[in-house]
């Protein structure tokens, strides 16, 4: 029975993830979850109190994922800002479930605060031992690193050199990768993957 019920939690989360992904908070369905995940819909309530509550369930598991997935360095933000590129490469409905959250609930959490307090402090360390360019504030740079890593995703513009997102990916993925990576080098004044020392 408890095995049973843990993959029907599985199986509502994944099917919620796309949900919210697709239509936000105010647009997603529970009926449509329900129907995706093969679950009765009450036991959505059961399992996870009303829709907004599933929401902050999906994004909590898709934040705590992509920590364990690409854990921050300020000692190496060009291959972190490349990791985070794969990530959302990997999947790009993280992007959309994010862009949802954004508009439809702007308030920083408390563990994102905490998040990007640990990240603040190991960026001052990092300026301070000469590791990464102190002529930004830290919360400068890691606003930057963030955006740059998710640049392609936001605008559009990598989309729009192909028919579709697989040409893009196929087509223009590594040129875009190597060009985040690059910008966040330049940013932090460290090297890039594979750069040449310089002289």
């Amino acid at each position: 029975m408890a095995r049973d019920s843990h993959a029907t939690r599985a199986r509502i989360l994944e099917a919620a993830f796309d949900e919210f992904a697709r239509y936000g908070i105010a647009g997603a369905r529970v009926d449509r979850i329900a129907d995706a995940a093969g679950a009765n819909k009450r036991m959505i309530y059961v399992y996870y109190g009303n829709k907004e509550q599933l929401f902050d369930q999906v994004l909590q598991e898709a934040l705590e994922k992509g920590a364990e997935s690409v854990p921050f360095d300020a000692e190496d933000l060009p291959g972190y800002a490349g990791a985070i590129f794969d990530h959302l490469v990997a999947d790009p409905r993280l992007v959309r479930l994010v862009m949802w959250r954004r508009l439809e609930r702007p308030a920083v959490t408390a563990p994102e605060s905490a998040s990007y307090g640990h990240k603040l402090a190991a960026l001052e360390a990092a300026q301070g031992a000469g590791l990464v360019d102190p002529g930004y504030a830290p919360a400068d740079v890691l606003a930057l690193v963030l955006a740059l890593a998710q640049a392609w995703f936001t605008t559009g513009i990598g989309a729009a050199e192909g028919d579709g997102e697989a040409d893009w990916v196929r087509e223009h993925r590594d040129r875009h990768r190597a060009a985040v990576v690059g910008a966040v080098a330049r940013l932090s004044g460290t090297p890039a993957p594979g750069a040449a020392p310089s002289a």
